[in-house]
């Protein structure tokens, strides 16, 4: 039914853990980032700024031509309006749900990416970005901590706004965050990490991508747009 475009990023994990927990068919169309598939003119026509996750419907609801989405914020958005789960029909509920989803699509994922940018593949290590993005993403920790004092999951039931803040949690360590300073955040972590859906979606790792993330100078400059003047 869905065929995903993907690659083992958080991103691209956001997808696979809605279609695990939704139990929808879909056929993985692996796009190596590190080696450049995301240039791909065919891919390029799904996905028009060149970045996974996106998405092909093949069988929408409205019975018509097969649905491109592209981005990861309006995939788990269409998928849950497609499906009628992981975001309530109830007003505030869905509102709330969609705050905190754009929360995580404008702030922890572009700060947190950041963090990994400055931290481990920047060619030069620089004291100020690295102290700014490591600063911000701890304030953005604290926000989603503050936010799960209350409550189990962000927005009450379990919903695409936890998808998505999942997966750019997932590697706290390398952002230099330790989860036991935001205990609400440690708790909604773990039992995430738990889910059944949550453990099959990131085995698919295991079979895309079993080493680990490139790092040799052509990935990079692939990755990062760097040309033959860049350092």
């Amino acid at each position: 039914m869905i065929d995903l475009y993907y690659w083992t990023t958080p991103n691209g994990h956001k997808i696979t853990l809605f279609l695990e927990e939704a139990g929808l068919e879909y056929t993985i169309h692996p796009i190596n980032i590190g080696k450049g598939d995301q240039f791909a003119p065919e891919f390029l026509k799904i996905a028009p700024n060149n970045r996974i996750p996106a998405i092909v419907d093949n069988n929408p609801n409205d019975h018509g031509d097969a649905i491109p989405v592209f981005e990861s914020g309006a995939i788990l958005q269409y998928l849950a309006e497609k499906t009628g789960k992981f975001m309530s029909s109830d007003l505030r509920a869905r509102i709330q749900t969609l705050e905190w989803l754009n929360w995580q699509m404008g702030g922890l994922g572009p700060m947190a990416g950041q963090n990994h940018h400055f931290g481990q593949y920047a060619p030069e290590k620089i004291d100020y970005a690295i102290n700014r993005y490591v600063k911000e993403t701890g304030r953005l920790y604290g926000v989603l901590d503050r936010r799960l004092q209350d409550r189990e999951f962000i927005v009450g039931d379990y919903s695409i706004a936890d998808m998505a803040c999942y997966p750019w949690v997932v590697p706290h360590e390398r952002q230099m965050q330790n989860l036991d300073d935001f205990p609400n955040l440690k708790r909604w972590f773990e039992v995430i990490a738990a889910r059944p859906a949550t453990e099959r979606a990131y085995a698919v790792v295991d079979r895309i991508n079993p080493g680990q993330p490139p790092n040799d100078d052509e990935a990079k400059k692939i990755l990062f747009g760097l040309n033959n003047d860049d350092k």
